[in-house]
């Protein structure tokens, strides 16, 4: 069974029609489905999941409970480092789930700085990520660093700017210039 992250932007509340379409493939395919706890986006899609009763998802969250586990499915705690606030709590559980994907959906906004580098750790992992990228009107499969790269170019600079503010040291040197 293959794992999917399915993720995106918490400024979100209304998935696009062929994202929708795609998490129903992946419920018919009974592929695991690996998804924050955050509003918006992840909620959105954790509604679509649990209207279809499915069983094969696991929620990852940063505090003592889920904020979202719409489908009473496991849930799975990764701590924040000590001391971490604001975007550094969720990180760790961002970076978790990535690790684990083999593959990864993104619903971006075309600005959250979170869910671009969402998708940067899964190019970093070799995990190829179906990005629905709502203000351009387009969709993309990012397979590697350089297709990461052309799509925060295409961004524009506050957005390059905002990824690369969150970015662990690792992270950064793997970014093509």
């Amino acid at each position: 069974m293959a794992m999917i992250f399915i993720g995106g932007s918490r400024d979100l509340f209304e998935l696009p029609e062929h994202a929708v379409a795609r998490i129903g493939a992946i419920v018919a395919a009974e592929h695991g489905v690996l998804i924050g706890d955050a509003p918006g986006a992840d909620a959105e899609a954790q509604s679509l999941l649990a209207g279809y009763g499915y069983e094969h998802v696991g929620v990852f969250h940063a505090g003592k409970e889920p904020r979202n586990n719409l489908g009473d499915w496991a849930a799975y705690r990764i701590p924040p480092p000590d001391g971490a606030q604001g975007f550094a709590v969720h990180a760790a559980k961002d970076r978790e789930m990535a690790r684990r994907a083999d593959f990864g959906l993104m619903v971006w906004d075309g600005a959250s700085p979170g869910t671009a580098l969402n998708v940067l750790r899964l190019a970093l992992n070799g995990s190829p990520c179906v990005v629905y990228d709502l203000m351009r009107g387009m969709v993309a499969t990012i397979h590697n660093m350089a297709d990461c790269s052309a799509m925060l170019h295409n961004a524009g600079p506050d957005v390059r700017n905002a990824v690369e503010a969150r970015m662990t040291p690792e992270e950064r040197l793997a970014l093509p210039a």
